[in-house]
């Protein structure tokens, strides 16, 4: 018997390859949920993800309307452009939220995130520490015999490298903010 020479996704009758493997790509999406500032809203946001197995790189929530009482509630994600959607569309069924938008596709935004550095060390170790965070903007808050504190502002991707050049000379302690995000012009 000889074998069947079918290309794949060659044919409108076969069930396989039929789905576009280019939109199944995951990738980071930065997503601004406008929500109620009540009780128990953040907790709801957050079990949608948790209750669907979806994980949560960066989460920063804070009131940005005090006299409306809405807060907002900026979450960095990972998915395929479907999984995505359909976050966004379960996200803006639950009732405190008043809009939620996907940032990485609506258009260009800024993302910035604070963090502070503990950076312990003596001798030219602590020398190139400061040197370092110079390069990088960095502000020395507090300082030491022994360590500095920095707090550094960037995108994610800075403070990812501000922290890996940090490590071999003496990287303590991190604390970072998360990602802060808006989309650029009107």
């Amino acid at each position: 018997m000889a074998a069947l020479n079918i290309k794949k996704g060659s044919s409108s009758h076969s069930a396989y390859e039929l789905r576009d493997h280019s939109s199944q790509v995951v990738s980071s999406h930065t997503l601004a949920v406008i929500v109620d500032n009540e009780a128990g809203v953040l907790a709801r946001v957050i079990g949608l993800f948790s209750g669907r197995g979806y994980n949560i790189d960066s989460l920063t929530v804070a009131e940005v309307d005090h006299k409306g009482h809405l807060s907002r509630i900026t979450i960095v994600t990972r998915g395929t452009p479907s999984v995505i959607e359909q976050i966004r569309a379960q996200l803006g069924r639950i009732v405190p939220v008043h809009e939620v938008h996907d940032l990485t596709v609506e258009g260009p935004a800024v993302e910035r995130e604070l963090a502070l550095f503990k950076v312990a060390g003596t001798g030219e170790k602590r020398v190139e520490a400061l040197r370092l965070a110079d390069i990088f903007r960095a502000n020395a808050v507090d300082s030491t015999l022994e360590s500095f504190v920095f707090e550094i502002t960037g995108t994610p991707e800075k403070i990812d490298a501000f922290a890996e050049l940090m490590r071999p000379l003496g990287l303590v302690d991190v604390a970072r903010t998360g990602v802060a995000a808006l989309s650029r012009g009107i």
